[in-house]
């Protein structure tokens, strides 16, 4: 099949390396402009444009996928379908309704659940114990179009944000190889979603990624993973930041919510609003991720020391 792939990062890399590695035609590459990242700030091209560019195949970066100049391009390729996987960009009427087989995205949920942009750090926050993947068909809404098929994804008591997110890219990139097979042989038949049973997946808020120790401990844990290995969780220690990078549910006397009851081989304790949490990793500002115990022994972390917001 003849597709213009629209994708920009990692999530997106293993349906794209699919599509080439099954024999389909990608007749173009759609992805974000470079942006800058790291410490430098120099401008990097996405991980989509890398192996776009490892495999010689045509790559286009608008600002506006919808523009003029995007539009002719697709329009001169002509695709059988197009594939979208985490592109970044709303496709407007034009671009839906170029493609005879639509436009087909990879979204890491189990639609019409965590329809957004952060399904996978939302599902884990949630405490939900399955999510997956679907594949639909696109129309304008935000994740709102007919479902071609799902694949459910276990979610492991240990399991972070990285880990799912890797998990779903996978089985992402396999399932859209089935709905295209299937769409080639006339075999689908979209399902509509229950639009009265969705649940909304927005982007975190940098105050969201910030531990509120008044919460109950579970809580609390299940955003540590969620936020695990990026952005973080974040608290702060002595006016600084610190990143909580991995915590395991722990006995704990009532203290005062964020306070450090204990220190141990493994790391430190701090109290909840219900019960507390032994943090075993962390990642001071300006360093690199660290036990707990080295954190202990490096900032003379002390028993009765208090976790809480900037500048506390």
């Amino acid at each position: 099949m003849k597709v213009v792939f629209l994708g920009t990062p990692d999530f997106a890399v293993p349906s794209l390396r699919g599509l080439l590695r099954a024999g389909h035609q990608v007749a173009l590459v759609i992805t974000q402009p470079d942006r800058p990242a790291g410490r430098g700030q120099r401008e990097r091209p996405s991980p989509v444009k890398e192996l776009a560019s490892q495999f010689g195949l045509p790559i286009l970066q608008p600002q506006d996928v919808n523009s003029a100049e995007s539009l002719a391009a697709i329009g001169e390729v002509d695709p059988d379908a197009i594939v979208v996987a985490a592109f970044g960009q709303k496709l407007g009427e034009a671009i839906l309704k170029m493609p005879p087989h639509g436009c087909i995205n990879v979204h890491a949920s189990l639609l019409p659940r965590w329809r957004g942009a952060a399904p996978i750090q939302r599902a884990i926050m949630a405490g939900d114990q399955t999510t997956g993947v679907t594949i639909m068909l696109m129309d304008e809404g935000w994740d709102t179009g007919d479902i071609i098929c799902q694949r459910e994804v276990p979610i492991e008591a240990d399991e972070t944000g990285g880990s799912l997110h890797d998990k779903l890219a996978e089985e992402g990139a396999k399932l859209l190889l089935e709905a295209l097979a299937d769409l080639a042989a006339g075999k689908v038949v979209p399902q509509p979603q229950d639009h009265q049973k969705a649940v909304m997946a927005p982007k975190l808020t940098k105050e969201e990624q910030v531990i509120d120790w008044l919460a109950p401990a579970p809580l609390i844990e299940r955003l540590v993973r969620a936020l695990a290995p990026w952005p973080g969780a974040r608290t702060y220690h002595r006016g600084r930041l610190l990143k909580i990078c991995a915590s395991a549910l722990h006995p704990c006397p009532k203290v005062r919510p964020g306070e450090v009851y204990s220190v141990q081989d493994e790391g430190f304790v701090v109290g909840c609003g219900e019960g507390g949490l032994l943090i075993t990793r962390v990642q001071p500002a300006n360093k690199g991720p660290m036990s707990g115990r080295d954190y202990i022994n490096g900032y003379q972390l002390q028993v009765g020391e208090v976790l809480g917001r900037e500048g506390s």
